[in-house]
């Protein structure tokens, strides 16, 4: 008989190879060549029929409370995972190295095991149980129902979890776990793949919900195979950058809610904390108004986010002047330039022009096209914004100011922290707020009401 030599294919764009290669020569994504059976031999394969062990049933009497989330105790990430942990679940965490991922897991194993009659085990394959433990001691995450195993061996880590019979099951991380009935070196494709099959296969049987901690790529995405995002049931990503505190938890891919809720954490020598109200951070609170600042709301997945941008322009006799951008699209800053200068006269060819946002945050959504034009023509004309001003809307090419998604949610926010008034696109109904709303329907408009425009 002649054996079907298998074949691998791409997940993405179904590209087969004759052999495993970790870049798709096709679509060029990373980790998402599988060994496959070829189409003919598929095809041809005849299955017999087999007597399922469990009848299926109708779905109006599947029992929905087997789904029900139970929390953390960590809010923030509560409210990622849509109300808490599901039994039976696998949450794969991702994010770079020394962000606080461990930090983050291990305080929730804590509140897991303090929270109720349950114990939760926390495997470690990159420290030792001393790290872990000091770890604990300065977060103040020590308890009798947490039980930590430091084993990066599979089959040892399944031995652990048959004796402590835990409801909670932390693996950090998944990259450096090894299978041993399987071929491949630690953190491969092959390797990676099996751990996961395997963990995900003992969540569902037992119902212990699995925490799994992913490393990264370059490009910030999970690193591995691709199945490994299919494998499980939520996928968060663990952001935050290195010079401040703030840490954010995306959801990324969830079964059980929504995936586009964000979490946010402020993280200190002593642990993490959540952080419940994080406009506060993007803000730089002062008496009065100063010349180069506008204030904005952005919604950051379902969460309204107030920030302040900033703008500076000095004169210079460099050929070509600077763009420097901080914490922003450099693209939409440069058409934002390119609109002042062609729609409303403001010229800033001979100028540096510096674009900043304050406290960390990161606006890269069209809303913020408005925000970012006031303020570098607040600090093009040395002319402050009246106080207590919000803008919101996005600037076209012709100069309109167009519509934005979420403006009753914006202005409910920014009416919260105390903002009197909104300069918003046409059509925008007010009804729902106190604040007094201002349309524009251009640039030239928005720069007249703010009192930026040329006599």
């Amino acid at each position: 008989m002649t054996k079907n030599k298998p074949v691998y294919r791409c997940s993405e764009c179904a590209h087969e190879v004759a052999k495993w290669v970790g870049k798709c020569p096709a679509c060029g994504a990373w980790g998402t060549v599988d060994e496959a059976l070829p189409v003919a031999a598929a095809a041809s394969g005849v299955r017999k029929a087999m007597l399922p062990t469990t009848a299926a049933a109708p779905l109006s009497r599947i029992d929905s409370q087997t789904t029900t989330a139970r929390p953390t105790g960590v809010a923030e990430l509560d409210r990622v995972l849509g109300g808490g942990i599901v039994a039976g679940s696998v949450v794969l965490l991702s994010g770079e190295p020394g962000v606080g991922k461990s930090t983050l897991l291990l305080e929730v194993a804590h509140r897991w095991a303090r929270g109720r009659d349950e114990r939760a085990l926390y495997v470690t394959a990159e420290e030792s149980a001393g790290q872990v433990r000091l770890r604990a001691d300065r977060t103040g995450a020590v308890h009798d129902r947490v039980y930590l195993a430091a084993e990066s061996d599979l089959s040892v880590v399944l031995g652990h979890v048959d004796q402590v019979k835990p409801t909670l099951l932390v693996v950090d991380s998944v990259q450096t776990m090894l299978a041993p009935d399987t071929d491949g070196v630690i953190g491969g494709v092959t390797q990676v793949r099996a751990v996961t099959a395997a963990l995900t296969s003992l969540a569902k049987a037992s119902g212990i919900a699995v925490l799994l901690v992913g490393h990264v790529t370059k490009d910030g995405a999970v690193a591995g195979p691709r199945t490994l995002e299919h494998l499980v049931d939520v996928v968060l990503q663990f952001e935050g950058d290195k010079n401040t505190a703030l840490r954010m938890v995306r959801g990324i891919k969830n079964r059980f809610g929504s995936a586009d809720e964000v979490g946010c954490f402020e993280l200190h020598d002593d642990g993490i904390a959540c952080v419940t109200d994080p406009s506060g951070l993007f803000l730089h609170h002062r008496a009065d108004s100063v010349p180069g600042t506008a204030v904005t709301v952005a919604m950051d997945g379902k969460r309204p986010l107030v920030g302040e941008v900033q703008g500076l322009t000095v004169e210079t006799q460099v050929p070509a002047p600077r763009r420097a951008v901080s914490g922003l699209d450099y693209n939409r800053v440069a058409m934002v330039l390119a609109v002042l200068q062609s729609r409303c006269g403001l010229y800033v060819g001979k100028q540096d022009v510096y674009a900043a946002t304050v406290g960390g945050m990161r606006l890269t959504e069209p809303a913020a096209d408005l925000a970012i034009a006031l303020a570098i023509a607040s600090a093009a004309r040395d002319t402050a914004l009246p106080p207590g001003w919000v803008i919101l809307g996005e600037v076209g090419l012709a100069g309109e100011v167009r519509r934005i998604t979420s403006t009753t949610r914006r202005l409910a926010e920014a009416e919260r922290l105390g903002f009197t008034n909104a300069v918003v696109p046409p059509g925008v109904d007010g009804k729902d707020t106190p604040m007094k709303l201002h349309e524009a329907s251009s640039l030239r408009g928005a720069l007249r009401l703010a009192g930026l425009s040329r006599k």
